[in-house]
């Protein structure tokens, strides 16, 4: 297994877990049920962590695929850009979500409120994560890259 591949395996962690862990904690909001907002803070934790092996494994996946045909610069540059915002705010909603843990189990008061701030900042996080999964993708997938339509009409008139 190059480092490509090991980066294509692990870099579906941090962006899929916390859609889940989003599903989780709506839940766990509707039944009213503190430990089910746990279990949800504890896979934001875990998406915050998976983010480390998916952003260490990016250099050598790049180096992999500098070699590719169709690859250019452009696309990999724009991955990395989003990736590194993405994992940032990936850690800090893990680092929030620990803070939830503990006000959960402490019953604070602000507990509470604090589900439905991290419930919004998950939101952000994804569409964030949804960047990154398409400038990925973009990198050797072409037919999903903007114009792409646009150019197969062309070069069937």
């Amino acid at each position: 297994m190059n480092d490509a591949h090991f980066h294509l395996v692990v870099n579906h962690l941090p962006i899929i877990i916390p859609i889940v862990a989003v599903a989780v904690l709506i839940a766990g909001i509707i039944i009213k049920s503190e430990v089910v907002k746990r279990v949800s803070y504890f896979l934001f934790v875990m998406a915050a962590i998976c983010t480390f092996p998916a952003f260490a494994t990016g250099e050598g996946a790049e180096e992999v695929a500098e070699g590719l045909p169709g690859v250019t610069e452009h696309f990999i540059h724009e991955h990395e850009e989003k990736a590194e915002a993405f994992a940032l705010l990936n850690y800090l909603l893990g680092f929030i979500s620990m803070i939830g843990i503990w006000a959960s189990w402490k019953q604070k008061q602000f507990a509470k409120w604090l589900s439905f701030a991290i419930l919004l900042f998950a939101f952000i996080v994804i569409f964030k994560g949804r960047e990154v999964a398409t400038s990925g993708g973009e990198i050797r997938h072409t037919e999903i890259r903007k114009g792409a339509k646009i150019q197969n009409e062309e070069q069937n008139d």
